[in-house]
């Protein structure tokens, strides 16, 4: 059924599927449900396409995986007529990158923009999902599908006195879209993660002074980004199949050489060789170092250590150098930052750097930030406080499956899913690269490729089939996360308070959510799921 087909049930239009978000999951998922035939609405708070890259536009956002392969597979067309600028792509091209696609593939059509989904409510009766709207919209779709992102709920600071600050206040994950100019001005940036150490060295360079309030140092290595060269983008195009399908069995869904050694398999001037030809490759480079890295503490310690070296020869001041330093948790238990410049923005004289844990920010005053010692005058404080990971934005839709059992109620405890696709209890209901999945620890397109390609396969099994509805089992889906915990557990992972936990987030169940077994592995699992009839899954008939 086409969409100018659909029907009305009473009030309520009609779709095969409604998909919540148009970022690189939303977009993928309406593609391949056109494919199928099926009539598709997508909902999108924003005001156009793009996720979280239509969201975080702040100084520095860019990818931390390099933009060849942060890209679309599915059509060979559109990668060969696409021209990355850079090794790692900045926010506004990756965001001109998905309103081509877009445009490509006339997705737009099916798009209804500022528009945020309220509920999804499952009726038994019908075997349809209900999904209503802040502007009033009430839908109803035999499918519903969330791709609402992993990093998409922004996590708020929750300082006392923030509504008494009379200068301008800035969250990194809802940046102004004409940007924002400090220049001549005393600014504080608040958080030290990803989305900190990107913005920090270009603040730095614009303001009279910048505060930098850390509670928490991170490991981050540098990008060495620079212009993707002719013979790296010609190289991708000529053996693109081969990459392809190299990443799509790696562990991490990008290329990562992965030393087989033990790190004390070898001399310990043979291993500072190593971490040294990494760390000058940049990114994730470092991570497949030694085989051991993120199973043994002991040889963690080793990476981590040459990490703070390197920290201590850039940042000049020895007691700055030492706050930067990691030393709480195992290196990338947290993920992994990839920056530019940002230990050398701790040598500018205009740059202050400030503990949070021996100085705590008590609260926000009319004029700046007062901490336990002092108080700091500001201009504008930027919030680089992250999100609400993976659960955050699927968490802020009334979603009501058999019996009116939501699925906060079903999370009380902590995201329990099959696959990090979908829900015992919620029929039809998927989840692109939800908790349970592999996702945040992997190269997120390629993670949505696979997951928007098992749901729309799934999708067309059921209509083929005379099927209404498929949910996963409870058995399986405590199968299935009891594995996950198990392999997370064979790992450091939990040794770090981590927003893979739900650490940042006060009050969050503490579950370590994505699956660390391996892109790779995972989605030989799920194709051996769905080849098995979907094995784990209750399927239901059609009324007759």
């Amino acid at each position: 059924m086409s969409d100018t087909q659909s029907s009305q049930t009473g009030s309520a239009k009609s779709f095969d599927a409604v998909i919540v978000g148009a970022g690189f999951a939303g977009l993928y998922m309406l593609y391949r449900l056109r494919e199928l035939g099926l009539s598709a609405r997508i909902y999108e708070a924003g005001s156009g396409v793009g996720g979280t890259w239509y969201w975080n536009r702040y100084p520095g956002a860019r990818c931390d995986v390099e933009s060849l392969q942060y890209s679309y597979s599915f059509s060979e067309a559109l990668e060969r007529e696409w021209q990355w600028s850079e090794r790692y792509a900045p926010q506004p091209e990756i965001l001109r990158y998905l309103n081509h696609v877009a445009d490509r593939f006339d997705l737009p059509r099916d798009i209804q923009f500022d528009t945020r989904v309220t509920s999804a409510n499952f009726d038994e009766a019908t075997k349809h999902w209900t999904i209503q709207t802040d502007r009033g919209d009430r839908v109803m779709a035999q499918f519903c599908v969330m791709a609402t992102g992993c990093l998409s709920a922004s996590k708020l600071p929750e300082y006392k006195g923030i509504e008494k600050f009379q200068g301008k206040t800035y969250h990194t994950g809802h940046w102004p879209h004409e940007g924002v100019d400090f220049t001549g001005q005393t600014v504080a940036v608040i958080g030290t993660g990803s989305s900190g150490i990107q913005c920090i060295p270009q603040i730095a360079k614009q303001a009279a002074h910048l505060y930098v309030f850390q509670r928490t140092p991170n490991f981050s290595i540098p990008a060495h980004n620079a212009p993707l060269s002719p013979e790296a983008a010609k190289d991708w195009k000529a053996n693109r199949e081969q990459y392809r399908h190299r990443d799509r069995t790696s562990p991490f869904g990008i290329h990562i050489e992965l030393s087989s050694k033990s790190a004390f398999e070898v001399s310990s001037e043979e291993r500072q060789r190593e971490y040294e030809a990494r760390w000058n490759r940049g990114g994730f480079a470092v991570l497949g170092a030694f085989a051991d890295l993120l199973f043994k503490k002991e040889a963690n310690d080793t990476a981590a250590e040459f990490v703070r070296s390197k920290i201590r020869g850039i940042v000049h001041d020895p007691a700055v150098a030492e706050m930067l330093a990691p030393r709480d948790y195992p290196l990338a238990t947290k993920r992994i930052c990839v920056d530019t410049e940002y230990y050398a923005t701790f040598n500018r004289e205009n740059v202050t750097l400030i503990d949070t844990r021996s100085t705590p920010i008590q609260e926000v005053t009319a004029h700046g930030l007062r901490t336990s010692t002092s108080e700091h005058r500001l201009d504008s404080i930027v919030f680089a406080t992250g999100f609400d990971a993976m659960t955050g934005a699927l968490s802020k839709i009334d979603i009501q499956g058999r019996a009116g059992v939501s699925l906060k109620e079903k999370w009380a405890a902590g995201p329990w899913t099959y696959l990090g696709i979908m829900m015992a209890g919620f029929p039809n209901l998927f989840t692109i690269t939800g908790p349970g999945s592999p996702s945040v620890l992997s190269n997120m397109v390629l993670s949505i490729e696979q997951h928007v390609e098992w749901i729309a396969d799934c999708i067309a099994h059921l209509r083929s089939s005379g099927l209404a509805s498929i949910e996963a089992t409870v058995d399986a889906e405590n199968a299935w996360m009891t594995h996950v915990n198990e392999v997370a557990n064979s790992t450091l992972f939990p040794l770090a308070n981590s927003w893979y936990v739900g650490a940042n987030v006060p009050g969050k169940p503490r579950i370590f959510m994505p699956y660390i077994g391996g892109v790779g592995v995972y989605r030989q699992k799920c194709a051996e799921i769905a080849a098995k009839g979907y094995e784990g899954c209750a399927l239901a008939a059609a009324a007759s």
